[in-house]
């Protein structure tokens, strides 16, 4: 199981938000390509990027801050902000090694086809986040009539492979991954999921690693306040594989 440590990208800091709310923001550093080094001399295999300005709404890709950070040498899973196939093309061009889409193809499924179509399918990634089990979207400020399983049936129809899953209630408090949603939507589906939201312990960790059905997790609130340490979290991810 891949772990992602997140850079979320708020104004060009690293921030964490809590259930996305952004009156809820910690400032974590001012350097997020010194952010990614850390990751990667602590060992990490990928980073999982968000551009914050671009999922609550604002003109902005955050293209610069995904250079620097693409040029520390690790690949990098980038969303936030991508309202168009166009965009998520120049993500790729600034060194994204694959795409989150997450409103564009929830407003309109068909693009994800395109999507898989015009990047291939290895730099894809769905969103299917969720609030009371339904996709939210524009930085999870909205709800769709979708549910998370539904949606990724039709996308894994599609030729889409990858998917990330959050449970947003549990986003940023620390208050425990949702492995039992998580695992069942990878099941349902049969997407390879990776599940973000709530991660607070090496525990949580182990238990997505159990399922043998989750393909990463993406972990920040608890990196960033010291809860484990990033090599720790490596090493649990390993116990099941």
């Amino acid at each position: 199981m891949i772990v992602y440590p997140a850079i979320d990208l708020r104004k060009g800091r690293v921030v964490r938000l809590v259930h996305g709310d952004p009156n809820q923001e910690t400032v974590h550093s001012d350097d997020p390509a010194a952010t990614a080094e850390r990751w990667k001399t602590a060992g990490a295999a990928w980073l999982h990027v968000v551009n914050l300005d671009g999922a609550l709404g604002e003109a902005t890709l955050a293209l610069e801050s995904l250079r620097v950070i693409a040029a520390v040498g690790l690949p990098v899973q980038f969303g936030g902000g991508l309202r168009s196939l166009d965009d998520a093309q120049q993500a790729l061009d600034a060194g994204a090694a694959r795409v989150v889409l997450g409103t564009l193809v929830v407003k309109e499924p068909d693009l994800a086809a395109q999507a898989v179509e015009r990047f291939g399918a290895e730099a894809v990634t769905v969103a299917l986040d969720a609030k009371n089990n339904q996709v939210a979207t524009h930085g999870w400020q909205q709800t769709s009539a979708w549910t998370p399983a539904e949606l990724g049936q039709r996308f894994a129809s599609m030729g889409v492979r990858h998917a990330l899953y959050t449970d947003v209630s549990r986003d940023g408090d620390l208050s425990g991954v949702n492995v039992e949603a998580t695992a069942a939507l990878a099941q349902k589906t049969g997407l390879s999921v990776i599940a973000s939201g709530g991660v607070a312990s090496l525990d949580d960790i182990r238990r997505l690693c159990e399922t043998n059905t989750i393909a990463g997790v993406v972990i920040g609130k608890a990196l960033y306040s010291d809860t484990f340490t990033l090599e720790e979290a490596l090493r649990a991810a390993m116990v099941a594989d």
